[in-house]
């Protein structure tokens, strides 16, 4: 269960162990943070913002043909030859990494940017690898909203005040700079919620399932996609699953088959299919054009975009799903909070809500059972209050995003390529394998700014013993911890997609009512999960390259056996939690 992709003889020297004393990595140097860019990506918080050109044509920036020498060093302000690290074999890594990736180079404002916004990542000596769990927050986005509250009085949307009329103002921006930066066609309309598990949830629990409905969707799905079959069953709908592939994903194909079978040219009662554009933990991203093909079949099509949306360009002209889930701190770290359900108008109209609330309703008769809903179709969903005061950050983070968003897949791929084959590289002292990587390894890597990437940003990984087995996942997390290092570790909320990379598809089918998650981990023998690292809008080679002596430490047996009685100890003391 190896990365097949591995090209050891062409990859820089993954780094050394820790020395056999160190409780720490060395920590960074700090730096001084620059703000030259503040003006340059948010601009001030009040003005109209304008979202069509996401993405620019490569030949403006660079591409293969691009006539840019990588011999030449980078701007002064862009500049990452200063690992902190501060010893030749990190210089040499970054060199060698660079004659292998020369298109990294493409991306050198990521670099600036890092330095303006997210310089609180070296001040602290923080690694943070779980953009997937979270984006961090670009500090001058924060000094832009922060502005922007105290130059202005906000009120309830509910009222007809003047606060209330300007926070109603700033809302129809934020819902209209969405539709724009998705490129939405006329037609659709945004629905604010909490995060995309609750816009998923409004579609679950408001789509017209009867007896002969069906609801398609991947094994390779999030929790909050498969908790949408509940309402499906209570209603008396198949529940149908796409199977994943041993590394994620759905094939094409059989995708269209179980679509085809499962509807029928005669059939009318009401169906859904939910696609995951990208897994969480497999690293797989599905298809598109699947929507088409459910279209065609008279599907409604439900598409989680909460993992793509952070770093791939979602066209809605292209791919005209009924209705798309996300979550914006995903996106861009700022706000939490708040998330939309961006969705076609006629949809919207066929879905019925099973109860209403404050701001859904025109019209309440009490006591008695009249109740007229909002004439407004976006506020039949948004129930009580909006996020009033977070809305107007949502304008400013998508102004900020689409100026970084077409430097990312490059960037990223680059990234995620060189962090996969040097971890497979890996070697205990016995010659064993340290690490087993399990998501999916990109292919092909793309070259030129604008270009889309063909996988995620995410690795998943188990580490082993010199003897093979499989280490236990609290004792990573842990060690991890204590080298500063943030990742995540566990199923993700992905179950289908774990157990098919973990190769447990069978367990998980013999599962029963009865079972308990203790009662899995027995079956198996092992703490349930991977080790997941992933990469997202301020990741720098300096990060992964610290990944990368961590995960030598653990290969180093005395290294590996002091983080062990650390661990240990910790977990006597009560202080650290296992699975």
């Amino acid at each position: 269960m190896g990365n097949s992709h591995s090209q050891p003889s062409q990859l820089a020297a993954a780094p050394q162990p820790l020395p056999l004393d160190s409780k720490r990595l060395p920590r960074p140097v700090p730096k001084k943070s620059s703000t030259a860019l503040t003006a340059l990506t948010l601009g001030c918080a009040s003005s109209a913002h304008s979202f069509d050109e996401v993405s620019p044509p490569a030949s403006s920036i660079g591409g293969p043909e691009d006539k840019h020498s990588f011999e030449q060093p980078p701007p002064l302000y862009a500049s990452t030859s200063d690992l902190h690290e501060d010893d030749d074999k990190a210089a040499q890594a970054y060199k060698t990494f660079l004659k292998k990736y020369p298109e990294y180079q493409l991306t050198w404002t990521l670099d600036a940017l890092r330095r303006s916004d997210f310089a609180r990542l070296d001040r602290s000596g923080e690694t943070y690898v779980d953009y997937m769990g979270a984006s961090l927050y670009p500090e001058s986005l924060i000094r832009v909203h922060t502005g922007f509250l105290q130059r202005n009085v906000l009120g309830n949307t509910h009222s007809v005040n003047n606060s209330s009329q300007l926070s109603s103002r700033y809302a129809e921006e934020a819902r209209q700079a969405v539709l724009s930066f998705f490129r939405a066609p006329p037609g659709y309309t945004v629905v604010f919620t909490a995060n995309a598990t609750g816009a998923l949830k409004l579609v679950g629990e408001s789509f017209p399932f009867q007896e002969g409905s069906s609801f398609v969707l991947s094994a390779d799905s999030h929790n909050s996609v498969h908790g949408i079959r509940q309402f499906a069953a209570w209603k008396d709908a198949k529940v149908v699953y796409i199977p994943c592939l041993d590394q994620g994903g759905v094939d094409t194909k059989t995708a269209m088959d179980v679509l085809s079978t499962q509807r029928a040219p005669h059939d009318t009662a009401p169906a859904l299919f939910a696609l995951t554009a990208q897994s969480n933990v497999t690293n797989s991203k599905n298809n598109l054009g699947l929507i088409k093909h459910a279209k065609s079949l008279g599907y409604s099509v439900l598409l989680d975009a909460a993992a793509l949306a952070a770093t791939s360009v979602i066209n809605l002209s292209d791919y005209p799903v009924d209705a798309m889930a996300l979550s914006f701190y995903k996106m861009f770290g700022f706000p939490t909070g708040v998330g939309a359900l961006i969705v076609k108008e006629s949809f919207l109209a066929e879905l019925s809500r099973p109860w209403f609330a404050g701001g859904t309703v025109d019209l309440v008769q009490a006591p008695g059972m009249v109740y007229r809903m909002s004439s407004e179709l976006h506020s039949r969903f948004e129930d009580g209050t909006i996020n009033f005061l977070n809305l107007p950050a949502i304008t400013d983070g998508l102004r900020f995003l689409s100026a970084y968003l077409p430097f990312l897949p490059i960037r990223l791929a680059s990234l995620t390529h060189y962090l996969i084959t040097s971890l497979a590289e890996l070697k205990h002292d016995n010659g064993a394998s340290v690490v087993r990587v399990l998501s999916r390894a990109p292919t092909r890597r793309p070259k030129a700014v604008g270009e889309q990437a063909e996988t995620g940003s995410v690795v998943s990984v188990i580490f082993l013993s010199p003897t093979g087995e499989m280490l236990p996942l609290s004792f990573i997390e842990h060690a991890a911890t204590t080298q500063n290092i943030s990742l995540r570790t566990g199923c993700m909320c992905n179950p289908g997609g774990a157990a098919a990379i973990l190769g447990l598809r069978n367990e998980m089918a013999m599962l029963d009512d009865r079972s308990t998650m203790r009662d899995f981990e027995v079956q198996v023998g092992r703490e349930l999960g991977v080790v997941r690292m992933s990469l997202g809008l301020a990741s720098n080679f300096h990060d992964v390259y610290r990944v990368l002596r961590f995960a030598g430490a653990i290969g180093h047996t005395a290294t590996r056996e002091s983080m062990w009685n650390t661990w240990q100890e910790a977990r006597a003391a009560g202080l650290s939690g296992g699975h």
